[in-house]
Parts: C-alpha cells; structure tokens; sequence
C-alpha cells in the first residue's frame, strides 16, 4: 500500500477550504459529506452560498483549481471577444428571469425620461444603435434593459420611442459566469447581450455571490503587456 501524505489528499484539502458551518444549506449535514460528494461530482460549489462571500474568495478560487486537477471541473477557458480578439475574465449574463445585462446610462438629453419609456440612443464609443427600455430613474441617470437594434424589434409591434442620441454607459448589472473577481479590482468583461461581442472593461463595485455591479465602463480594452 503506497503511504500518502495528508497535504496530497484531495480531500483533506477540499475540507479544509470548505467553510467549516456545517449549517446543511447544501443539502449535508457536514461540510466534509459536502466535500465528498464535490469529489464524487454528486454536487457542486454553487450549492454552498457561503463560499460566494467575498470573504471566502481565495479558498473558491483554490477549490475550482482542485477540482479541475481532478478532471471534476473542466479547465478554464477565458472567453474572447469576436470584434477585437481580446481575451476576457467572464461573461455578464442577465438577471435571473431578465434577457438583458442592467446598464446604467447617463443621457445627454434634455429630454424627461421616466419608468417604462422605450429609448432609441447610441453607446458612446459604439457604432451600433441601441433600443432599451427604461427600469428605473434617478436623478438623471437611467437604468435600462436591451431590447435590440433596429433589425432586431418585432416590425408587426407598434410601439412609440424616444430618440435621445449620444449616452454615456456608466455601469452594467448581471451574473458573471467565470472566475469571481475581487471587489475594486478592474476587469475585462463580455456583456452576454452585446451585439458586436466586444470586450468592456470596468470595476466592480459590488458582488453579492454572482450578481455583480461594474462601473467606470471603457471600450478601450487596451492589449496586455508583452511579457520578454
């Protein structure tokens, strides 16, 4: 029988990262059954709520790496964007039950803007005509969901909108899908609604689990550093 040291035992690693609450959330009693059952791929990370804290960042991140060098996760694979080819941290996919990432605007227009309007305007640095409609209003700035460009309405529906012309995309809403980030750190990021599939970049200001706020939004994604 070949001796095993405690420290290459997958599963005294994954047990130790694990919270340690054993408050049954999961659907186990103990977090070492959670731990087990992560290993035997009869469960996954997402069924712990606490690891998604922000507290708990690291030891997710250092479970996913385990869990991937036992072939129970399969190895990260960063998306890319099709426009300009950079390479980003995650996808920002919708709300839950929404069909769109939420975007903050700031509009240049004179214009009263309230709840429930249907805007036609153009993303500042983008060359695609936007058309969303309004969520929410505070004091100036508009958040908003997509509902397309212009081929992508429904002719057959009669609708009235608001042209507003230029806006400044201040921030996005939604769940990220890939490798949490930290909170003030600066990341790349693919909106999962965006037309032309370009990477964004921003800082996230809030993460609560998945749902991430994003803010100081850029469409200059500039290259990384060549490393020589």
């Amino acid at each position: 029988m070949t001796n095993t040291s405690i420290n290459s035992d997958p599963r005294s690693k994954v047990i130790k990262l694990l919270p340690g609450f054993n408050c049954g959330i999961c659907g186990y009693a103990r977090c070492d059954e959670f731990g087990y059952s992560l290993l035997k791929k009869g469960t996954d990370l997402g069924k712990c709520r606490f690891l998604y804290q922000e507290v708990f960042n690291e030891n997710r991140n250092e479970l996913e790496e385990i869990l991937r060098e036992e072939n129970i996760l399969p190895p990260e694979k960063k998306p890319i964007g099709l426009l300009d080819g950079y390479e980003a941290d995650f996808v920002l996919n919708p709300l839950l039950e929404e069909h769109s990432c939420r975007e903050v605007l700031y509009p240049f227009t004179k214009k009263e803007l309230k709840k429930g309007d249907i805007i036609k305007y153009r993303p500042l640095g983008c060359p695609i005509i936007h058309f969303a409609k309004i969520l929410n209003e505070d004091n100036g700035l508009i958040t908003v969901h997509m509902i397309g460009p212009c081929h992508r309405i429904d002719e057959e529906v009669e609708f009235d909108y608001m042209d507003i012309g230029v806006c400044m995309v201040g921030g996005f809403e939604g769940i990220i899908d890939g490798k949490l980030p930290d909170v003030g750190e600066t990341v790349r990021f693919l909106p999962g609604h965006c037309m032309m599939q370009k990477v964004h970049s921003g800082v996230v200001v809030q993460l609560v689990g998945k749902r991430a706020i994003i803010e100081g939004i850029d469409l200059k994604v500039w290259a990384p550093p060549i490393k020589g």
